[in-house]
């Protein structure tokens, strides 16, 4: 039944050496509309060989199962899990609330440069001993190093005044002292002008202008006239008391600490302190080395912390 070889429509090879003809083509037989359907488990695909398989007997009553397709069970969420919403909003990029939130929120309005002091609340500061100040006691611009509670170097100061000044006027000179972070950016500038340092005047007394950064004043420290305990004013840039340092009536303690407490502006609770720390004899006999400590509170406005720095150094 197949056409001439050479002659439209050709046979297809198949595996095995025999050909098929090509689709479509109607012959006898099942795919045949008049023919009826095959039995159970009979393919009509051509086997090797042109083995046909013999159709199974079904018992009597069989049925097929009928065939549906799969649907998967319901899965329950993982706990603590919640649907996304569904609702439009606005993309990702136009989205004000789509924002990273950092790890600590820094404080509105604290000066370039401070937003460390927000995450503390204790300062050391240690002075650095001149050689030449040392052997022959010519005064030199003093040089601290500001640390954090466990010895790490956040800031440096250096004072910055005249020769004649420091060894003439000794501790009453008057200097400008810059305060610079590690990458030496300078930001505190404290101002200190020439004042008395007798409690028996209640004029012309101790001052000191904190700046930060330079050229714009964030507080003062002022000395509070008493005929035998020295006090101290921290002020805001306006000029309006937010704190008292009260110190002893007799400022030298041998072998021990000086403590200079920081109070309400009532001078009721202390919420502070700033402390002179003993050095040693050698030190303390032979050079005017000083090694203070500043305790403050850890939510006290950055402006006030920079503004106790100052009075450490006015002390």
């Amino acid at each position: 039944g197949y056409p001439p070889l050479n002659q439209p429509p050709y046979p297809v090879p198949q595996p095995g050496g025999y050909s098929v003809p090509p689709y479509p083509m109607a012959q006898p037989g099942y795919g045949d509309p008049s023919q009826p359907a095959p039995p159970p488990g009979f393919s009509v695909y051509p086997q090797p060989g042109g083995y046909q398989p013999v159709p199974i007997a079904q018992p009597v009553g069989y049925q097929p199962l009928p065939t549906q397709s799969y649907q998967p069970g319901p899965l329950s969420p993982p706990h603590g899990y919640q649907p996304a919403p569904t609702n439009p909003g606005p993309s990702p990029a136009h989205d004000p609330h789509n924002q990273v939130t950092p790890y600590s929120a820094v404080p509105t309005g604290v000066p370039p440069g401070l937003e460390y002091l927000a995450q503390i609340d204790q300062i050391l500061v240690h002075q650095k001993v001149e050689l030449l100040e040392a052997f022959i006691g010519f005064e030199t611009n003093n040089k601290y190093e500001i640390k954090n509670s466990v010895g790490q170097k956040i800031y440096m100061a250096t004072e910055k005044n005249d020769c004649c000044n420091r060894n003439c006027c000794g501790s009453l000179r008057h200097f400008n002292m810059k305060i610079t972070d590690n990458s030496d950016h300078e930001v505190i500038h404290l101002v200190r002008p020439y004042k008395c340092a007798s409690c028996w005047c209640p004029c012309c007394l101790q001052e000191l202008e904190v700046q930060a950064p330079r050229g714009t004043t964030i507080g003062y420290v002022v000395q509070t006239w008493h005929p035998f305990l020295p006090k101290f004013s921290i002020q805001n840039a306006s000029r309006e008391t937010v704190l008292r340092v009260v110190g002893p009536c007799f400022a030298s303690n041998c072998c021990g600490d000086i403590n200079f407490e920081l109070k309400m502006k009532d001078e009721g609770a202390s919420v502070g302190r700033i402390s002179k720390q003993w050095s040693g004899l050698l030190k303390e006999v032979f050079t005017d080395t000083d090694n203070f400590g500043i305790q403050f509170p850890l939510d006290l406005d950055v402006k006030v912390k920079a503004v106790l720095l100052g009075a450490c150094f006015l002390i």
